[in-house]
């Protein structure tokens, strides 16, 4: 059964750029579904239009519908949006700073109004994130970067979300701490079964986790399928997985300027 689903979307910002054009996918109850797509793609726009967040950017949804469990949710402001379940950790982690990451995780715990329930969410967000606990009394903006996507993450979790939207969490990560991340959301799907709509443009990482994906560009879906399909296919491998195949580099350059002119 489908959590999530968006049928034929478009996004225009300044109703004049069109960003997404007629976008189709769904996310099921316990899926994780990864969205990979090259930067500018607009996977960020699709998370922000289910997210309810592209006003600030004067942005909105001139066409199509975004159900989620079987209610039509684009009239709906972001908080209201958040109580039905919907948790969406941004690119770039945004976490405050100038707080520890218990006073982040209490930050987000205003919709529950029983402290011993909140209690025992923060507790279980040290479980779930060890190092956390471990960083319990610093300052967030002194956290590594890995930590600090730990943090945003662990404060959407703090909604006790449906369905946790993640953008670019291996941005500008080491390689193990990328590993650790992708583990830690991996489990979080499979123990606690909230369904998860990663954006990623490290396919490689992105479909080791994921059961399905969808691949976007321009602001349209190109591809879908099986994890395992999509990871198999030679053009996804050559243009997302590091294909081994000799690369003519001249080519590469006259296909992203040819691209840019379309655009």
């Amino acid at each position: 059964m489908s959590l999530l689903t968006l049928n034929n979307v478009e996004v225009a910002y300044d109703r004049v750029f069109l960003a997404v054009k007629g976008v189709s996918i769904e996310v099921p109850e316990r899926g994780l579904v990864a969205l990979l797509g090259a930067n500018g793609a607009g996977k960020s726009t699709v998370l922000k239009s289910i997210s309810g967040l592209l006003k600030p950017e004067r942005g909105e949804v001139s066409r199509g519908e975004v159900t989620f469990a079987g209610q039509d949710i684009l009239a709906l402001d972001p908080p209201d949006r958040v109580r039905l379940g919907i948790a969406h950790v941004l690119e770039g982690r945004r976490v405050f700073g100038h707080l520890t990451p218990q006073e982040n995780l209490l930050a987000a715990s205003t919709m529950h109004r029983d402290r011993g329930h909140v209690s025992a969410l923060v507790d279980r967000m040290f479980e779930t994130f060890p190092r956390l606990a471990q960083r319990a009394k610093a300052k967030a903006g002194y956290l590594s970067g890995g930590e600090q996507q730990m943090l945003a993450i662990a404060r959407a979790l703090m909604t006790e979300p449906k369905l946790l939207m993640l953008d670019e969490p291996s941005l500008g990560l080491a390689p193990f701490l990328v590993d650790e991340i992708f583990d830690i959301v991996r489990g979080i799907n499979e123990t606690s079964g909230v369904a998860v709509l990663l954006v990623e443009q490290n396919a490689i990482a992105a479909l080791e986790i994921a059961h399905s994906g969808y691949l976007i560009e321009n602001g349209r879906i190109l591809m879908s399928g099986t994890a395992e399909v999509l990871g198999s296919n030679p053009d996804v491998a050559e243009a997302y997985l590091g294909g081994h195949q000799r690369v003519d580099y001249h080519a590469v350059k006259h296909y992203r300027r040819r691209k840019r002119w379309l655009a």
